[in-house]
């Protein structure tokens, strides 16, 4: 299983990184943890170097991020919540959660980008908040290029770690994949089901 996914990562080389964790963060087909990791295994191996796989991978994540920022500030408000009123129970998401996460940026200030950088459930959502504040795009960028290149050095070293310690470290990634892939789709579904949207 881990295999594959790690020949997957190691053929597609720098570029191919960068497309996943761009991917990643708009339709999370596979978790960061698991692209960064597996990188991590191959820089153990000799297949890849640490720091152009670190630029790559975060300049995927901030491209990733980036998209999501954009749809939010160009659409706005006004123009979002009509999406959101007809597709939030296909989203698992409703106005008040955006007007929430907006109170909340502009409560604790732009540094709450940065910060949410280093949180797996809200790093991409945050930036659906900061477009829609019209947050600066140079800041929004620099906040998001430095939060995620510390996190991936982390996933980075961790993969590394495992690519020295275990001789099957790409199949016990591959299997925490499945995993977290299957409790994701599950959850989901949950959500969906039990879908009952608060009074307006």
């Amino acid at each position: 299983m881990g295999e594959w996914i790690y020949e997957v990562i190691r053929q597609g080389g720098y570029l191919g990184i960068m497309f996943l964790m761009a991917l990643e963060n708009i339709i999370p087909p596979v978790p960061s943890e698991v692209i960064m990791g597996l990188g991590g295994v191959a820089v153990a191996r000799g297949d890849m170097a640490f720091w152009p796989l670190l630029f790559w991978g975060t300049l995927g994540s901030a491209i990733g991020n980036y998209g999501l920022f954009l749809v939010a500030d160009r659409l706005g408000y006004e123009r979002l919540r009509p999406f959101i009123d007809r597709w939030g129970r296909w989203l698992t998401l409703e106005w008040h959660d955006v007007e929430a996460a907006g109170r909340f940026l502009r409560r604790h200030g732009h540094w709450v980008v940065f910060l949410f950088r280093f949180m797996p459930m809200f790093r991409t959502v945050i930036s659906i908040p900061a477009g829609l504040a019209h947050m600066a795009h140079w800041k929004f960028l620099l906040f998001t290029f430095v939060g995620a290149a510390i996190w991936n050095v982390a996933l980075i070293l961790g993969g590394q770690w495992l690519g020295h310690t275990l001789a099957q470290a790409e199949e016990w990634l591959g299997w925490v994949t499945v995993a977290i892939g299957a409790l994701t789709v599950v959850l989901y579904l949950w959500r969906v089901i039990n879908w009952k949207p608060k009074e307006q």
